[in-house]
């Protein structure tokens, strides 16, 4: 029963508080990369958390050793029935909120790639670049395992000189290298898979605004900070689709801010970033784990 009470509580504080605190701070954003990976370990850590306190629930309230481990006539195994099934449904609704999400997205995507096939024109330089005759600024890409696209429009190509658009679409290439529209689609799964009075938008726009940043570093290192920040300037405000990623989607001001500044440069503080991800991952999963090894082990012996 301890374990079960441990794991709720974690599980509670990794849902509300500690997602709450963390985005009110403003050491994330020097170490993007490290925290993505920290609240992604938040998010699977709250999840296994809530699975592993019902887990090790059932686990306390089922027979004693020494009597069968299921007595239909049993209260007690009856109960610790309910609550294992009520887990089972939560892994089911993870897994169907993490398939609706992966392939809505991906859906919505190619029909909108083939509709800037058709509407837009190629670039004969970038490949997958292509040129939209539309005077309102707009920039994004389509991420996609083949046939990824980069999207400008005429109306962005009149805001922007020419080293502000080689950093807005060293910006968008970076996205698609690090494929963070997979990172993006976990969060949104996870947003979709609990009901809306308990869910969350912080962990989602977070992750939004940390993936930006990291495109922003990879195109700063290529194009330098000025011309990016300019281009975020001449593109704020500009609409994008719903299942692109666009240079100036989120967080402009928070952006041009961080690139006015000097490269950050905080290996200590990424290190204990990535600690703590582990650490959060490690406690619920070996605390998940025990109670079922243990069942395991009293069935052989």
């Amino acid at each position: 029963m301890t374990a079960a009470v441990l794991l709720a509580v974690l599980a509670l504080l990794l849902t509300g508080p500690a997602p709450a605190l963390l985005a009110r701070s403003d050491w994330p954003y020097r170490v993007p990369r490290a925290a993505v990976i920290l609240w992604q370990a938040i998010a699977l850590a709250a999840v296994l958390a809530a699975l592993g306190s019902g887990i090790a629930l059932s686990y306390s309230i089922a027979g004693r050793p020494g009597e069968p481990r299921f007595d239909p006539s049993s209260p007690r195994d009856l109960l610790a029935a309910v609550i294992l099934a009520m887990v089972a449904l939560v892994v089911v609704r993870l897994l169907w909120a993490i398939g609706r999400v992966a392939v809505g997205t991906r859906a919505r995507r190619r029909r909108h790639r083939d509709l800037v096939d058709v509407l837009a024109t190629p670039d004969g330089l970038i490949p997958g670049l292509r040129v939209l005759a539309e005077e309102t600024p707009l920039a994004y890409c389509l991420p996609a395992l083949r046939g990824a696209r980069v999207v400008v429009s005429v109306g962005a190509l009149d805001r922007l000189d020419d080293s502000e658009l080689k950093a807005v679409l060293a910006h968008e290439q970076a996205h698609l290298r690090a494929r963070h529209d997979l990172v993006l689609e976990e969060f949104t799964a996870l947003h979709h898979a609990f009901p809306r009075w308990v869910r969350s938008d912080v962990a989602l726009e977070q992750a939004r605004t940390l993936v930006e940043l990291l495109a922003d570093d990879d195109a700063r290192r290529r194009n330098g900070p000025r011309p990016l920040a300019r281009a975020l300037v001449a593109l704020a405000g500009a609409p994008a689709p719903e299942a692109a990623l666009a240079a100036a989607k989120s967080a402009t001001v928070l952006r041009v801010q961080r690139l006015a500044g000097p490269p950050a440069n905080e290996p200590t503080l990424s290190a204990i970033t990535y600690a703590a991800a582990a650490a959060l991952l490690v406690v619920p999963t070996i605390t998940v784990a025990a109670p079922i090894v243990k069942a395991i082990v009293d069935a052989v012996s």
